[in-house]
């Protein structure tokens, strides 16, 4: 894939990994339109969230899903995702595969998307077709449709740090930061139409006739988009394999060049870096390794990740908080949103009867927040075109800043005085959190991996830190608090609604986390100069 521009323009490709000693060599200058190609999996990642976020309960509700399960079904993926991201980060890093180290992971992780899709929005159909017994048949449609709903969440959650990864690897510095503009810039297109068309009632339309449920019809648009969109992606921008790079160093080769020409590792603390720190395991004896395969399985044991997420340095300890202090925060508002519309706006009630004005005032609500988080998308994709001019006057610290601030000044206002017209205005703040969340941590990422490759190329002697970390496992890391976020949103938000007996508290604390979040960012994030 992406292989088109020909074998002689393959070392133009060549990440800092695959050149000589100094590795200085950069990416060239990406067009636009191979920036934009490469965003499209970030809008059919968030078109599918979209459906997902509109159509899940309802899914779960058909299938007769008891209320003693949805818990595991909402913590289950992001349990799983905390655990085993940083893994696939470490995996994509000295993944060895002909179409280059991230885009195998990528295909993999789409289709498992898809396949997921299928799962839960057609297992009530596939079952209810080959199972007859009714007892049978709900414990079958019950298992497939979680199934579905952990797979896509899984796959979808964990596909965002090998696009990053993949971002960071084929293009220079300047093209990173118009690279994560354009992918916030497309996943607020992708969450605003894949809102839209959840709102469309599919079901007194030709198509829905045709196709049978609105949830096949979600399905039809779900599925083609995220083929076409990943298919763009992947064919974006071409990846050069990573190269066995011992297999190309003489053995008369100095012990200490040697090191510096293994940049699989590169990316740790400058501290050890400046201490001259360097691998036994590739400087015995002057020699290259004899089975570079063994080495790299030794360094990817579960024992040396962890040991090289622990000792990350303490700039990027504190980034990864600061993300998560920003998912818990906006998490806590999106996740009840429209139950919060429907319950405290519209003063309905779930709970009533069906046929009941408190249950009908309810449902009004759900829809109206509904296109409130339509609101919050188009205005992420508009903000996010905002930063980059933004960007030259108040930098990433005050992009950062602003974005929690406003985020929660805006929660803390709905909270307060819960009104349809104001809390629709007030939805456009979502959009500012959402696209700093989306851009700024990841280009503070980029800033720290430019910083420790020159500081590498201004000290002569200095090598790799050894620790096994690379971009993927620093996207990994930063991604992975999401999962982190979903869990401690899942486990304790429930807990403060039963307390104070009103989804208020939801909007209250997503405000009061943010408000902490604006302080943590000013001060103890560190931004590069």
């Amino acid at each position: 894939m992406g292989g088109n521009s020909g074998q002689g323009d393959l070392h133009t490709y060549k990440s800092l990994a695959e050149v000589g000693p100094l590795g200085s060599v950069e990416p060239p200058k990406r067009p636009r339109s191979r920036l934009i190609m490469h965003s499209m999996a970030m809008f059919g990642r968030e078109f599918c969230y979209a459906v997902e976020a509109a159509y899940v309960t309802p899914v779960l509700l058909s299938v007769g899903l008891p209320k003693s399960l949805y818990s595991m079904v909402w913590l289950l993926s992001p349990i799983l995702g905390f655990l085993l991201q940083p893994v696939v980060g470490s995996a994509s890093d000295h993944c060895r595969s002909r179409w280059g180290r991230r885009r195998p992971f990528i295909l993999t992780l789409g289709l498992m998307m898809l396949l997921g899709l299928a799962l839960y929005l057609n297992g009530d159909t596939v079952t209810s077709a080959l199972i007859a017994n009714p007892r049978r048949k709900l414990v079958w449609a019950i298992s497939v449709t979680m199934i579905g709903v952990v797979l896509f969440d899984f796959a979808a959650d964990f596909i965002d740090g090998p696009i990053k990864a993949y971002l960071f690897d084929v293009c220079s510095h300047q093209d990173k930061e118009r690279g994560l503009h354009y992918h916030a810039l497309f996943t607020g297109f992708g969450g605003a139409l894949g809102y839209t068309l959840g709102a469309i009632d599919w079901a007194h339309l030709e198509l829905g006739r045709v196709l049978g449920t609105e949830f096949q019809v979600m399905f039809f648009f779900s599925s083609l988009m995220l083929t076409l969109c990943f298919t763009i992606h992947l064919c974006s921008i071409p990846e050069a394999p990573l190269r066995d790079v011992a297999k190309d160093i003489p053995p008369q080769q100095a012990p200490q060049d040697l090191v510096l020409s293994d940049g699989m590792y590169e990316y740790g603390s400058i501290k050890k870096v400046k201490n001259g720190f360097v691998n036994p395991e590739l400087a015995i004896q002057g020699e290259k390794p004899q089975n570079p395969a063994e080495q790299t399985r030794r360094r990817m044991t579960m024992k040396s990740l962890l040991r090289a997420l622990v000792s990350m340095p303490p700039h990027y300890r504190y980034l990864c908080i600061s993300h998560l202090i920003g998912w818990t925060a906006f998490l806590s508002n999106m996740l009840f949103f429209t139950d919060f519309m429907g319950q405290i706006v519209y003063h309905g009630n779930p709970y009533s009867a069906h046929n009941s004005t408190e249950f009908l005032m309810y449902e009004r609500g759900v829809e109206v927040g509904c296109w409130g988080l339509c609101i919050n998308s188009m205005f992420s994709s508009l903000y996010s075109y905002l930063q980059k001019a933004m960007g030259s006057y108040i930098g990433l610290k005050g992009l950062y800043f602003l974005g929690y601030l406003l985020f929660g000044l805006g929660t803390g206002f709905i909270g307060l005085f819960p009104n349809v017209y104001s809390t629709l205005v007030l939805c456009s703040l979502f959009g500012v959190m959402s696209s700093t969340l989306y851009t700024v941590p990841f280009n503070l990422i980029a800033e720290y991996h430019r910083e420790e490759e020159q500081e590498r190329q201004r000290l002569p002697g200095g090598g790799p830190d050894g620790s096994g970390r690379g971009k993927g496992v620093d996207c990994a890391a930063l991604t992975c608090m999401v999962q982190l976020a979903q869990i401690l949103v899942g486990g304790g938000l429930g807990f403060l609604v039963n307390m104070a007996g009103s989804v208020v508290v939801v909007v209250i604390t997503a405000s009061t986390v943010a408000l902490i979040g604006s302080c943590f960012v000013a001060l103890f994030v560190r931004y590069v100069d």
